[in-house]
């Protein structure tokens, strides 16, 4: 049975460097039993009702600005599977949870970057999925179960985020070095809780946290949340494990999570 994934998918330029996560990301994937398809939530697309792709082949989404031109040219022509799309659409629809089929949206960065890392040839159908952060985390945590059982055939689920994504409180200058106290506290404090599988602090984690709110800022949690999905997605086998955690720029958090 595979794995669910939590990856943080950091800035954009990781699609062209070569450095320590870049190259734990790349290693992984060919870890990884090959997967029929990955279902991935991802950060960059968020909506008030839960989507599910169903498109035959994707257009690469380049949402971000004042990069490289060289992210510019990167295509990432993943294909779709429907027949996963429909097991994905009777699952949500035992479960009572309301979604919307999508056949247009391209892949955005927070999708492609990741599974460039981990499957560069484009050669596995992806299911792009959206992320609410209006829901509270229990309902999150909910979506991800529904798809639990996905995992027996050989689906890998992925969400991608970034359990430390404050922008205004990067440090540019501080590409590498030491990452700033608090953003570390917050992290360890998240490691104890998932390690230990404390779902009823961890969905209180706005109050308990140490630094919540410089880690998850109050104008955005879309970063976090995939987390409360992958982790629910391994409900049936409630183990985690810390694959790899490092910082750029003082605070963004670069963690791999396998859950289940």
């Amino acid at each position: 049975m595979l794995p669910s994934l939590f990856i943080a998918h950091g800035s954009p330029m990781l699609a062209i460097e070569n450095n320590e996560y870049t190259q734990f990301l790349k290693t992984l994937g060919q870890a990884l039993p090959r997967p029929k398809a990955i279902v991935l939530f991802s950060a960059h697309w968020e909506s008030n009702v839960q989507e599910v792709s169903n498109v035959k082949e994707y257009s690469t989404i380049y949402d971000f600005g004042g990069f490289s031109e060289e992210l510019y040219r990167i295509q990432y022509p993943a294909k779709g599977n429907s027949d996963v799309s429909g097991q994905i659409e009777a699952l949500f629809l035992k479960e009572g949870i309301p979604f919307h089929i999508d056949s247009k949206r391209g892949l955005d960065h927070g999708a492609w970057v990741v599974l460039r890392m981990l499957y560069p040839n484009a050669d596995v159908p992806v299911i792009s999925m959206s992320v609410n952060r209006h829901l509270s985390p229990e309902e999150q945590y909910k979506i991800g179960k529904s798809l639990a059982h996905l995992r027996e055939k050989d689906i890998l689920i992925i969400a991608s985020g970034g359990t430390v994504h404050n922008l205004r409180a990067l440090n540019w200058a501080q590409d590498h070095g030491e990452e700033d106290e608090w953003a570390y506290a917050f992290d360890q404090w998240l490691a104890n809780h998932i390690e230990n599988w404390d779902l009823e602090s961890l969905f209180q984690y706005e109050t308990l946290a140490p630094a919540a709110n410089l880690a998850v800022p109050p104008y955005g949690n879309e970063h976090f949340i995939p987390i409360f999905y992958a982790m629910g997605a391994a409900d049936n086998h409630q183990t985690a494990k810390l694959l790899h955690r490092s910082y750029r720029y003082g605070n963004l958090s670069h963690s791999v999570w396998q859950f289940g």
